[in-house]
């Protein structure tokens, strides 16, 4: 008797040998590695999606403005690439939904639908002019990942790994493991900015959902989970940003495709995963001496937003939400309203918005800022360090 491959939605595959019966040995495979052989030829059979090239970033280059933004749909109006442009940024960092190429997916494994969108984004002018003018780093969020919310459990998460770093040119650091987090540190002696990535795709757990009820509350599905075993970066991710923030600079940048310092929703952000959240506290509290700004995306609206959590020791954290370029709720007013947050400063931006980090090395004063699509100042903070 001879036994059929058996593939679970959920990743794992059990295989029997081919052998009698009464042997019955079994040897698990995860779902990946019954995928592998067929993405390693397609990836000899196909041309996948690559970016406009882009301008370099000089090791020595002191930053005085980044630019951010996130959720930028590909066949919408891409009229925010000049405005950024203009403010005149020394870097951008993209930082999630960067497309959306799970919109139409049927859940082939060749995830057609997010290559058509990264072939589409390479073919935009727009964002080959701005690549042309301004060194960009990118990291992805869910939409440009594959699905929806998806972490961990999405089974071609490495297909949509080789399918992203080969659009943005990753280094060969990043192709080299798992993921796709990365860090950079430019400047002089004394004024050395770091830029960490975090991927809070790849590893991430499962989310813990509410059950339905007519009173559900309106802003999302999730619920805070405690389980020590949940993680959002998983294990090396972890150690690696130990250890980078061990590193010696004097600014740092840390962006997460989803908000870190709210609690005011519960849509993916986290405060999901609050035993993680802590640990990220304390890392961050715990780094070699610099300034320090948390940026992210994802919402569809942007903010300022700060808090001084006591797994920080008494270190205020600073946060700058852009969310986004294309892609907006388009009402301020009412979205203010209707999540109210008493670490938000600032009105809940929901038109098409970029966000500025400016940084003043003479006085040590880093500045936040949204700008809106006709590049008007929208909110700001100014903050010593």
């Amino acid at each position: 008797m001879r036994f059929p491959l058996l593939l679970a939605a959920a990743g794992t595959a059990t295989i029997a040998a081919l052998a009698p019966l009464s042997a019955n040995p079994q040897v698990e495979l995860s779902a990946e590695d019954v995928l592998a052989p067929y993405y390693a030829r397609l990836e000899t059979e196909i041309d996948l999606p690559v970016a406009p090239p882009g301008a370099s970033l000089a090791e020595d280059t002191v930053l005085t403005r980044i630019g951010v933004g996130s959720c930028n749909h590909q066949s919408r109006s891409q009229h925010m690439w000049a405005r950024i442009a203009a403010a005149d940024p020394q870097l951008f960092l993209f930082i999630g939904d960067n497309n959306y190429g799970d919109n139409g997916w049927d859940g082939d494994a060749a995830l057609g639908s997010l290559r058509a969108a990264y072939a589409k984004q390479a073919e935009t002018p727009e964002l080959a002019a701005f690549r042309e003018a301004v060194p960009m780093m990118a990291v992805w969020d869910d939409h440009d990942y594959g699905f929806n919310d998806a972490g961990a459990s999405f089974t071609p998460r490495r297909w949509s790994e080789t399918i992203f770093e080969t659009f943005w040119g990753s280094p060969e650091d990043v192709r080299e493991r798992p993921g796709i987090y990365s860090s950079r540190i430019v400047g002089e002696d004394g004024r050395r900015t770091q830029v960490i990535l975090l991927d809070t795709r790849f590893f991430r757990s499962e989310l813990e959902t509410m059950g339905y009820s007519e009173t559900r509350p309106p802003l999302g599905p999730y619920v805070p989970s405690d389980d020590p075993e949940k993680t959002m970066l998983g294990e090396a991710q972890w150690e690696w940003l130990e250890a980078e923030l061990a590193k010696p600079a004097d600014f740092r940048i840390v962006a997460s495709s989803i908000q870190v310092l709210t609690d005011a929703h519960n849509y993916e952000s986290w405060e999901n995963l609050p035993l993680e959240r802590a640990k990220l506290y304390r890392l961050l509290a715990g780094r070699e001496e610099s300034g320090l700004v948390l940026l992210s995306g994802d919402r569809h609206a942007g903010g300022i937003y700060t808090d001084t959590p006591d797994e920080a020791g008494g270190e205020q954290f600073w946060e700058l939400t852009s969310s986004s370029l294309n892609l907006a709720f388009n009402d301020t007013a009412t979205n203010t309203a209707r999540e109210p947050d008493p670490k938000r400063l600032t009105d809940f931006i929901s038109e098409e918005n970029f966000g500025l980090v400016d940084i003043d090395w003479e006085n040590r004063t880093f500045t936040l800022s949204l700008r809106g699509n006709r590049g008007e100042e929208r909110v700001s903070r100014t903050v010593s360090w």
